[in-house]
C-alpha cells in the first residue's frame, strides 16, 4: 500500500507533531508499505500570512502521488485533498478557537483578525468533513472539535513514543526532571518559583531549548533573583539518550503545560521510566493520563502547591515508587503502542 503522510512545519522548528510524523512513517515502512512524508511550510505570523498557507494547502494535489491512503495531521495540512483521507488530528488552529480572546491567542480582537477567524472556522467546518475518519490524540481535542465545529471524532488514538526502549526503571534520585521545549505555555517559570518554597536538598533539572531568547532570559533572571543557581539546573538541548538517562534516574517528572492538546511526550517518557508526573489541574490532555494520587499529582497551578508535592514525594520514596509503578501500568491500560495505532490507521 502507498501512504501519503501530510503535515506542516515551520522551517527549522521541530516539535511533537514533526516527531510523530517521522515515527509514524518509519513504523508504516517497517510493516512493508511505501510512504511519502509531505511537509508543507507554514508560517502563522503575521496573521495575514495564514490565508495564503491555507490556500497553498488546499491547492496541494496529494492525489498525484497515486497514494492508496492519505493521513493528515494538523492545520492547515488537513485542508489538502487526498485519496481515502484520514486525520490524526493533533490540534486545530487554537488561536481562533479556545485561545481566542485570551492572552495566549496572540491575535488581537481586530476586524481583520475576526474576518480571518471566521474564514478558518468555515474552512474547518467544510473540509474536515471530507475525511473518512477523524482520530484525535486526546479527548480534549475531540471535545473541541465537537464544541466548535459540531463534528464527532471517530476515536482517540494516543501517540506512543518512537523509542520506548530507552526508558526504564532506574533509581529514584535526588532531583525532579522537566524536559520540554521552554515557553511560557509550558510554565517552566512556575517550576523555578516553586523551588523558592522548598527546604529539602533536592534539585530541579530543566532540559530543552527556549522558544525565544526572551523567555530563556526570563528563566535565567528568576534563577538569579532567587539565588537558585545551586538548586535549579538548566541543561539546554540534550539528545534522546541523555534525556532517557536523566528521566530514568529522577525521583519524579514535572510537566506543567497550560491546556495541552494531549498528554505530551514528557508524560509518556516518565511513565515508561516508572516515574510519577506532577502536573496542574489546568494542563488539559495531561489530565487524561495522570490520575491524582495514583500515578502522579494534579495540583493547583501555583508554585506553593508544586513545592508541597515535591516535598511530599521527597520525604516518602516508597510513595514515589508506588506511583511510578502505577504510571507504567497506565500505558497498557490505554493501549499506547504502535501496533494499535497502525492497525487502526491502516485498517
Amino acid at each position: 500500500m502507498r501512504v501519503s503522510i501530510v503535515n506542516v512545519q515551520a522551517p527549522f522548528v521541530r516539535g511533537g507533531a514533526e516527531y510523530l510524523a517521522d515515527s509514524l512513517a518509519a513504523r508504516i515502512v517497517a510493516r512493508g508499505h511505501q510512504v511519502d512524508l509531505v511537509r508543507l511550510p507554514f508560517k502563522w505570523y503575521p496573521p495575514q500570512a495564514i490565508a495564503d498557507h491555507m490556500l497553498a494547502c488546499r491547492l496541494m494535489n496529494v492525489n498525484c502521488a497515486q497514494a492508496d491512503l492519505t493521513i493528515a495531521f494538523k492545520f492547515p495540512a488537513y485542508l489538502a485533498p487526498g485519496v481515502n483521507k484520514r486525520l490524526w488530528l493533533l490540534h486545530q488552529f487554537r488561536q481562533v478557537y479556545e485561545l481566542w480572546g485570551t492572552e495566549m491567542s496572540g491575535m488581537p480582537d481586530t476586524a481583520a483578525n475576526r474576518s480571518l477567524r471566521e474564514m478558518i472556522i468555515q474552512a474547518d467546518n467544510e473540509h474536515l468533513r471530507e475525511a473518512q475518519a477523524i482520530y484525535t490524540n486526546s479527548h480534549i481535542v475531540a471535545g473541541r472539535l465537537k464544541q466548535f465545529n459540531g463534528i464527532e471524532a471517530t476515536d482517540v488514538l494516543y501517540p506512543p513514543l518512537d523509542r520506548p526502549e530507552l526508558f526504564g526503571l532506574g533509581e529514584y534520585g535526588d532531583y525532579f526532571f522537566y524536559p520540554s521545549r521552554m515557553t511560557a505555555a509550558k510554565r517552566q517559570h512556575i517550576a523555578i518559583e516553586a523551588m523558592c518554597h522548598v527546604r529539602s536538598p533536592f534539585k530541579l533539572v530543566l532540559a530543552g531549548r527556549p522558544d525565544s531568547e526572551e523567555y530563556g532570559l526570563t528563566l535565567d533572571r528568576l534563577i538569579a533573583k532567587h539565588r537558585l543557581e545551586d538548586r535549579v539546573v538548566r541543561l539546554g538541548w540534550i539528545s534522546e539518550e541523555e534525556k532517557a538517562r536523566w528521566m530514568n534516574g529522577a525521583l519524579a517528572a514535572v510537566y506543567l503545560p497550560f491546556d495541552e492538546d494531549s498528554y505530551g511526550y514528557v508524560t509518556l517518557e516518565a511513565f515508561h521510566a516508572h516515574k510519577a508526573v506532577l502536573s496542574f489541574t489546568d494542563s488539559g490532555g495531561v489530565n487524561e493520563l495522570v490520575v491524582h494520587n495514583c500515578n502522579g499529582r494534579l495540583l493547583d497551578p501555583t508554585p506553593t502547591s508544586l513545592a508541597a508535592a515535591m516535598e511530599d514525594l521527597w520525604s516518602n520514596r516508597s510513595l514515589a515508587r508506588d506511583m511510578g509503578n502505577a504510571a507504567h501500568q497506565t500505558l497498557k491500560h490505554h493501549r499506547i503502542d504502535w501496533d494499535h495505532i497502525l492497525d487502526t490507521l491502516l485498517g
